[in-house]
């Protein structure tokens, strides 16, 4: 675990999950494990990890419930400090993760959290980021196969997919004609 645990990469998706509705860490585990197949965690690392962020006052932990013949179990629900580290990690990913990233993709699937006039000025801004990085890439040196460049025509067709694609989210944002939680502006 990295020294900051906020750092981890299970935060931010762990997080997600107390923001939709608080849970005990049995039950976060399973849900991280169904959602976020391609993330690595334990019930055991994701209960540590629990422990980390209500000592950090990120989370809160409740008194433990008995529920039938089960052991008792803490439930954590985020505080309002967590939900101020978990909204500015959600921009963190949107504006400076890569692409086609599980950090990227992780903050997209959260991006209902930010108020929208943030979101789309977030994912605009990403597209800008993405449009400089796309001017820079190489142009093909005359003389070389194609094969010898491959690479370089992946990451384009990448970015021109993601900045398309991130282009009309963002006009979708701002215009309201995608839905938001709760009616959120």
């Amino acid at each position: 675990m990295p020294l900051d645990a906020t750092r981890n990469g299970l935060v931010l998706p762990m997080l997600g999950l107390l923001v939709e509705s608080p849970a005990h860490a049995y039950d976060v585990a399973g849900r991280l494990a169904s959602r976020y197949p391609q993330l690595p965690g334990t019930r055991s690392s994701v209960t540590t990890l629990l422990k980390s962020l209500a000592d950090a006052g990120l989370v809160q932990a409740g008194e433990p419930e008995r529920v039938g013949r089960r052991p008792a179990r803490t439930r954590y629900e985020l505080s309002p400090a967590g939900l101020a580290l978990f909204r500015e990690r959600v921009k963190e990913g949107l504006r400076d993760g890569t692409p086609a990233s599980t950090g990227f993709l992780t903050a997209l699937a959260y991006l209902g959290v930010l108020p929208r006039a943030v979101a789309a000025g977030v994912l605009g801004g990403r597209v800008e980021r993405l449009r400089r990085e796309l001017d820079g890439l190489p142009a093909d040196p005359p003389g070389l196969a194609e094969i010898q460049m491959i690479e370089v025509a992946y990451w384009r067709e990448v970015l021109r997919t993601e900045i398309a694609w991130l282009s009309t989210l963002a006009a979708r944002v701002e215009s309201g004609d995608l839905g938001w939680p709760g009616g959120a502006a």
